[in-house]
């Protein structure tokens, strides 16, 4: 995930957000989208295919105030900052769970703490608390939407 050029065409395999900041991207790179993803996303083979319609207009995300999402911006940069000291690297050798640069893991972790704050759940969440607690405010908003 990252950020393109207004001048960059995309095919239908590609998922876009015109307008996404700082702090959409910090979210959407956390390890609380990253669980819910794994949960509601179809497949192909055993590779992920995200869906717009599915993952991303159904993700519950956080009430967070103006100071919450510059916190999660500035996170959000540092993990653009820390992929910019690698110029050459691609995203895949740059993820490589055995080779991913400090900086960069650093970066994740910072962002990770700071999208947990923004829904208030205790650093110590584990995944499967954190995709519960997600369905349940998937569940609240699903209610009021039908007024149910």
């Amino acid at each position: 995930m990252g950020f393109m050029s207004a001048d960059t065409i995309v095919s239908n395999l590609v998922q876009i957000i015109p307008s996404a900041t700082l702090y959409h991207f910090g979210v959407l790179t956390s390890n609380v989208h990253m669980a819910w993803m794994r949960v509601v996303c179809g497949r192909l083979k055993s590779d992920y295919r995200y869906s717009k319609d599915i993952v991303y207009n159904n993700f519950p995300w956080p009430e967070a105030d103006e100071e919450t999402q510059r916190a999660i911006a500035a996170t959000a940069q540092a993990i653009l900052d820390a992929r910019a000291l690698y110029p050459d690297s691609s995203l895949a050798d740059l993820y490589d769970e055995r080779l991913m640069p400090p900086e960069l893991r650093r970066a994740h972790r910072d962002n990770d703490r700071a999208v947990m704050r923004a829904y208030g759940f205790p650093t110590s969440t584990t995944e499967s608390q954190c995709v519960a607690a997600l369905f349940q405010r998937y569940a609240v908003s699903a209610e009021g939407a039908t007024g149910k």
